[in-house]
């Protein structure tokens, strides 16, 4: 069921061409109808009110001026959550081994210096 503050996309005859915020949706005088207020998500902004029945709201095709169209509800897509490693015997002997290693300290190499032992000798 769509609702306000919902995303829909719109198709024009089959194609999508936009989307949408709707901002509001209020009775009509006829039953099942409704203005439904949307904020087109192009640029530049406009508001458009269409009067809709609540099946074309809810996805349902509708013709308007001749042309086929179609509001679909656009649903965020589950993230893909990354699947936890079970870890095996032989994953915690490496983990156990790698804490085991002695470390070395690192030596820092300045860049004059290299520079100066690397030019050839002015003579």
């Amino acid at each position: 069921m769509t609702a306000v503050n919902d995303i829909v996309l719109i198709y024009l005859e089959d194609a999508p061409v936009f989307f949408a915020r709707v901002e509001s949706i209020l009775p009509d005088a006829k039953k099942n109808w409704y203005h439904i207020k949307l904020l087109m998500l192009n640029i530049p902004l406009k508001v458009v009110t269409w009067i809709l029945k609540d099946d074309y709201i809810n996805g349902s095709e509708f013709h308007m001026n001749g042309q086929k169209m179609k509001l679909e509800k656009v649903e965020c897509p589950p993230e893909d959550l990354p699947l936890k490693r079970i870890q095996t015997p032989s994953d915690k002997k490496i983990v156990k081994d790698k804490g085991t290693k002695k470390k070395t300290p690192s030596k820092i190499i300045s860049f004059s210096d290299l520079k100066k032992k690397n030019e050839p000798e002015s003579g």
